[in-house]
């Protein structure tokens, strides 16, 4: 072979071999473990970025209230305070007098006297008659005359006895609550209707045979009601139908559409004191509203 043609065998030889290193390349680099990790085209970033390695650790934080716990509730008024009046002291004696018939034949002694829980008796003594009937008292607010009949017996309805030769022991009646208004005490006939032929017309049964102004003293009691007129207002229009004797509203006509808190603002305590002025009064129905024209008590002197 000539010298020539040994060289073109070499270089060709070479290039044949340059050309199959080129095509085994890839493979032998995936073999010796130096191709990268492949990443998927979906693949996204974190939500919460790491802090640096170099980064203090974040400080604990404080508990927050979660979003569903109710808010610290503010602070309520106190509750008003219930309402209330002393009573009298018992034995403390309000009225007392003398009864004496036109006549002259019937004496007794009278005393009004507290019980100590806003209810009050009549107290009869030194009682003589020498009528030949039996003698009744009875107290009424409106004084009637001798000689009239009784038909409403009263308050404190009670039969002293009678007739009598020595004066008879003491006796007593209960005559309850706001005894004041009561002003006459009235000595009647308490004859029985089958002896009524037996005796004169005028000491027949229910005669009335003396009446008696009777005079209160009830001292004032300590209370913690005070109302004070502030005048009308919607609601609460309505009038003033008697006043105390130091000039305090003493009872007040309900207005057309009066509402009753309304009513007890007017007046400057609450709709609790409104209806403690006015038990059983039938001012107000079963749901707590006013009946028009209704008149209500706003003197805690009355109770």
């Amino acid at each position: 072979m000539r010298a020539g043609g040994r060289s073109t065998v070499i270089v060709a030889a070479a290039a044949v071999a340059l050309v199959a290193l080129s095509g085994c390349a890839p493979t032998a680099a995936k073999a010796l473990g130096h191709t990268r990790p492949h990443t998927p085209a979906t693949q996204t970033a974190r939500a919460t970025p790491t802090a640096p390695a170099s980064s203090p650790p974040p400080s604990p934080a404080q508990p927050l209230p979660s979003s569903g716990s109710p808010a610290p509730a503010a602070p309520s008024a106190p509750p008003a305070p219930a309402p209330f009046i002393t009573p009298v002291p018992a034995g403390t004696v309000v009225a007392q007098g003398d009864v004496a018939s036109p006549k002259g034949s019937i004496h007794f002694h009278y005393r009004m006297v507290s019980d100590g829980d806003d209810t009050y008796s009549a107290q009869y003594s030194n009682f003589t008659d020498t009528a030949p009937i039996p003698i009744s008292v009875t107290l009424l607010d409106t004084p009637p005359r001798v000689g009239d009949g009784v038909t409403y017996h009263g308050v404190g309805d009670h039969v002293l006895g009678g007739p009598t030769s020595t004066v008879a022991a003491p006796s007593s009646a209960n005559i309850g609550t706001a005894p004041s208004s009561l002003v006459a005490l009235v000595t009647y006939s308490s004859v029985a209707a089958a002896d009524a032929d037996s005796v004169p017309v005028e000491l027949g049964p229910d005669k009335v045979l003396a009446v008696t102004t009777v005079h209160w003293s009830v001292p004032a009691r300590q209370t913690n009601v005070h109302p004070v007129d502030g005048g009308a207002r919607p609601l609460a229009g309505g009038d003033i139908t008697a006043t105390t004797a130091s000039g305090a509203p003493k009872s007040y006509r309900v207005g057309h559409g009066d509402l009753p808190a309304e009513v007890a603002d007017r007046f400057g305590i609450t709709l609790q004191d409104l209806k403690w002025l006015n038990p059983g009064s039938g001012a107000f129905d079963a749901d707590g509203n006013l009946y028009e024209d209704a008149v209500l008590n706003l003197d805690p002197e009355a109770l």
